[in-house]
């Protein structure tokens, strides 16, 4: 087989062939994300012909499951969650024939009945190649890769490959991220490790390297000679739903800033790799993370906000407030937003603001990259009725209606001269048609070819934790006012204006 990682731009991109049969292991198959995403997304890659015929899927489960039972839920939630993906009885069938279950709670420290039911479907004829997939909390983290360790399945047989998935969050400061590594590293190697990140798989964020480096366009003015500062949003129009418990131990800089944006800053403000290799692009998405600017606990005010959602309303319906929540603390201290102002010091980056904010309960949902670029260094119209000219604006849309559009100014049709601000759009949707591949498709295929380029290595997991650690020991230790909110249904707390009018700059409308 080719190494994926030698073959550019392979991330992200439906291959000719199928990836190598394995049995794809999952914990947590019973759960929320295995039912909603996982197991629609392997659907459709079987439909298209992606994975091997002998490709199986083995969920292991702590409690007996009935395995009839068992496929007849998954194909009922393929049908209502994600249409489209079970088209019909047969293939609902053949789909339904590669599931099965087995039951092992590994009370003696090591998974003695999965390694059996693997053997099993081995002799049957089934795939020695074995994909760990830990769709499970953080804290089962841990015990369950030294439970698979210590029956063996970490060492494939001679021929053969075995890889693990971990979900995020990669530990909840620096010290448990280091922990968590070194237990996966006792027991796997790291080019076995695929740390997903769904952001890291969707098509616009690919598209940000071909952007910069298949267009001569962009890489000359891609540095601090042309941008003015960098903005990335993830908002959110939902609140807490069903994730109370999770997000009162998690928050917003924890659940969204320090990995998802800080992986997506990476590859915005990253050099040019040597070659596109999967190494090559994850070591310059370390030397950025590496060039942040770190910053003390005093320093904290003037770099970071937070707040929490009060009672307003979102797309027209009236929504509680974050502390009138079901399952949420009367006094949780808890941000549901979080802004956070970075520099990066390196020849490229000198002096640009990048600016990081996210929230739930927000006008709408969208996650968005802005490149603002300078302001025009003369004004040649200084003599004419010009209208204040804006600046110019790179808009990588993420989420939703996927693409990416262009700002700049241009003239009003007549006879005075008047200039408007004009968009130049491109939509994934309208441009190229058909159906959008889901990002866990993208990176359950990825870990089954051996393409690591997607997914998060050690060292920028670990770099990621160092530049939040500050933030987040203030915080701990600030038991002063109630923390500042914002009405839901708006775009987050004034403070976060404060933030970026220090440099005089504002958010973007979205």
């Amino acid at each position: 087989m080719t190494d994926a990682t030698q073959n550019p731009f392979r991330s992200g991109m439906l291959m000719e062939h199928p990836a190598d049969a394995c049995v794809l292991i999952i914990f947590g198959g019973t759960g929320d994300l295995a039912q909603r995403k996982l197991f629609p997304s392997l659907a459709h890659l079987v439909r298209e012909g992606r994975l091997s015929e002998q490709t199986q899927f083995l969920c292991v489960s702590r409690k007996d499951l009935d395995q009839n039972a068992f496929r007849d839920e998954v194909l009922k939630n393929a049908r209502a969650l994600a249409p489209g993906s079970i088209p019909d009885e047969e293939f609902a069938s053949k789909f339904a024939n590669r599931i099965f279950t087995v039951t092992d709670a590994a009370e003696n420290g090591k998974f003695d009945k999965l390694r059996w039911r693997l053997g099993e479907m081995a002799g049957a004829g089934g795939p020695k190649n074995h994909l760990i997939y830990l769709s499970i909390p953080p804290t089962g983290y841990a015990p369950t890769i030294a439970a698979l360790g210590a029956v063996g399945l970490a060492e494939p047989e001679p021929g053969a490959w075995s890889r693990i998935i971990i979900e995020k969050p990669f530990g909840r400061d620096y010290d448990s991220a280091e922990a968590l590594n070194s237990s996966a590293a006792a027991v796997f190697r790291e080019d076995q490790i695929y740390r997903i990140d769904h952001y890291l798989g969707k098509e616009t964020v690919q598209n940000i390297l071909v952007l910069r480096l298949a267009n001569t366009l962009f890489e000359p003015i891609w540095n601090h000679h042309y941008v003015d500062h960098v903005a990335i949003t993830a908002s959110e129009a939902l609140g807490v739903e069903e994730r109370a418990q999770y997000y009162e131990e998690s928050g917003a800089l924890r659940d969204m800033i320090q990995n998802h944006l800080m992986q997506i800053l990476a590859m915005v403000a990253m050099e040019r790799p040597a070659s596109l290799a999967a190494e090559a692009i994850r070591d310059e998405k370390r030397k950025v993370l590496e060039s942040v600017r770190p910053f003390t606990e005093q320093d904290v005010p003037n770099v970071a906000v937070r707040a929490q959602y009060a009672a307003g309303a979102v797309a027209g319906k009236a929504v509680v407030g974050y502390l009138d929540e079901r399952g949420i603390k009367p006094n949780s201290r808890t941000e549901t937003y979080a802004a956070l102002k970075l520099h990066i010091d390196n020849w490229r980056w000198s002096g640009v603001p990048f600016y990081l904010r996210t929230g739930k309960r927000l006008a709408k949902r969208v996650t968005e990259v802005a490149i603002v670029f300078r302001k025009v260094p003369h004004m040649v119209f200084a003599q004419s009725p010009v209208d204040r000219l804006e600046q110019n604006v790179l808009a990588i849309r993420i989420q939703p209606n996927e693409g990416i559009s262009l700002k700049f100014e241009a003239k009003l049709p007549g006879h005075a001269l008047h200039v408007r601000p004009v968009e130049m759009d491109f939509r994934y949707g309208t441009s190229f048609g058909g159906r959008l591949s889901d990002a866990y498709e993208r990176l359950l295929l990825d870990a089954m070819i051996g393409d690591q380029t997607l997914f998060a290595r050690r060292d920028s997991v670990e770099e990621g934790w160092r530049i939040v650690q500050p933030v987040l020991n203030a915080w701990a230790n600030d038991k002063s006012d109630p923390l500042p909110q914002y009405v839901a249904g708006s775009w987050g707390p004034s403070e976060a204006d404060v933030l970026l009018a220090a440099h005089n700059h504002r958010w973007r409308k979205l």
